[in-house]
């Protein structure tokens, strides 16, 4: 910005200075309007002079060529005192070439027309704000600058600030890590650990629509009860859905034994019994916790049989089947249903046609393997969708032994290869050998087999 005037101490007394040379500029072309004399240019002057005591500081610019429309506005006293006006309410300091040219007048004895913010420049010649720099530490100079100056080129290559999630892991925490970062270190988790990171985000999808599990093995004892509750105990842990494990087997099926009950006594048949009512109701979560026993800590209900009736009392036929799939699947978006051992009974095979992904559940033991094997072989025989089932089967292989066989594991796994899609193998863990299970119970080495068997199923139900 310009300094002030030297001769004045103050911008007020500048400001006054400049009014009173605005009042005789005023006085002076009311005098030439009212005698109709023209007086030269050097006369002009004089009379200003001759005018006023104070010198005469205006913040007129310098004169330039204008077009006659342009003479005439400039020679109005009214609108030359609104543009010299509209200046001086800026309450900033003359640049030193606008006070020379101050006291300059024309060759025809008007006076220089007022710069202001909305004049044009004439075709071919500069704008006076491109002409001459903007006095410094002028805000509304310097954004006027800013919106004249071209826009520079956008670099396409440049790297962008952001990261994606793989560079901006969360810590460890889990093992020593995970110990050390909770006592101020700040490690990388390990590669297992990203491992379960994973799995766990891949069964937290979304499916579109209600999907079906069944765990299934012609065998007794094969490990299908505790592979449907560790799967649902999975799935309820890392999946935002609602998740039900339904016990099909008519014959004192355990799974009701392995999981926590809850006040209520209900079973299959109670929701067989009133399946035609909740079906024609709107459908709440209220509607359904008198039949289910929900699970809190792995967060996921269950759908129970009652081992005290004989199975002629719990029977179910096909349309039976029908209805209950029809009930759970407007409340659950993710079931897992544990089969009975007789695979000619009416619900088992009414169970394989609601489907969406088979799992045979098994053990290291050569006959629960082969019952296993064999049920694959035979859906592949039949063809269809029966054969596809087959094909994107996952065998989920459990030791059952704290002593295992050398090798026994790898062989069993090995086998199943050919058969179906994935094969898993998990080691054997005590907590699962009687009573309730908690997914939190197990070892961690179990803890990761069993998350990476959940990340496998999520694959065959997620689109």
């Amino acid at each position: 910005m310009a300094e002030a005037d030297p001769n004045y101490q103050t911008r007020a007394e500048l400001r006054r200075a400049r009014q009173r040379a605005v009042d005789a500029a005023e006085q002076r072309d009311a005098s030439q309007e009212n005698t109709g004399q023209g007086k030269a240019t050097g006369e002009t002057a004089a009379d200003a002079e001759n005018m006023t005591e104070e010198p005469i500081i205006s913040a007129i610019p310098a004169p330039r060529p204008q077009s006659e429309p342009a003479k005439q506005s400039a020679s109005r006293p009214l609108a030359a005192k609104r543009d010299i006006e509209a200046f001086l309410l800026d309450d900033l300091a003359m640049p030193e070439d606008e006070k020379t040219a101050a006291t300059e007048t024309s060759p025809n004895g008007a006076r220089p027309k007022a710069a202001s913010a909305k004049s044009t420049p004439l075709q071919g010649e500069a704008s006076p704000e491109s002409a001459a720099p903007a006095p410094a530490g002028s805000a509304a100079d310097a954004l006027r600058s800013f919106q004249s100056s071209p826009a520079r080129a956008v670099d396409d290559d440049r790297p962008t600030f952001l990261r994606d999630a793989d560079h901006g892991d969360v810590p460890a925490q889990q093992g020593f890590r995970g110990f050390l970062n909770r006592i101020g270190f700040s490690l990388e988790p390990t590669g297992e650990e990203r491992r379960d990171r994973q799995w766990r985000a891949q069964v937290g999808r979304r499916v579109s629509r209600p999907k079906t599990v069944s765990i299934v093995n012609g065998k007794g004892g094969a490990n299908k009860t505790p592979t449907t509750v560790l799967l649902a105990s999975v799935f309820g842990r890392n999946s935002s859905q609602s998740v039900l494990a339904w016990d099909n087997n008519g014959t004192r099926g355990t799974l009701g034994w392995r999981t926590t009950g809850d006040e209520h006594k209900s079973h299959v048949m109670n929701l067989l019994d009133d399946a035609d009512e909740l079906l024609g109701s709107k459908p709440t979560e209220r509607s359904i916790d008198g039949y289910v026993h929900y699970q809190p800590s792995d967060r996921f209900s269950v759908l129970r049989t009652e081992p005290t009736l004989l199975a002629a009392e719990q029977s179910v036929a096909s349309d039976d089947f029908d209805a209950l799939h029809s009930v759970v699947s407007r409340y659950f978006q993710i079931t897992f249903v544990d089969s009975g051992n007789d695979e000619s009974a009416e619900r088992w095979l009414r169970m394989i046609d609601h489907t969406d992904q088979l799992v045979i559940a098994s053990t290291t033991v050569e006959e629960h393997a082969e019952a296993g094997a064999l049920l694959l072989e035979a859906l592949t025989n039949r063809g269809g969708r029966y054969a596809e089932l087959a094909r994107n089967a996952v065998v989920i292989v459990s030791e059952p032994s704290p002593s295992p066989k050398p090798g026994q594991l790898n062989r069993i796994t090995r086998g199943f290869e050919h058969l179906a899609r994935a094969v898993v193998a998990v080691p054997y863990d005590a907590h699962l050998v009687k009573g309730q299970i908690k997914f939190e119970a197990l070892k961690p080495a179990t803890k990761h087999a069993w998350l990476r068997a959940a990340a496998a199923v999520s694959d065959g139900i997620a689109n």
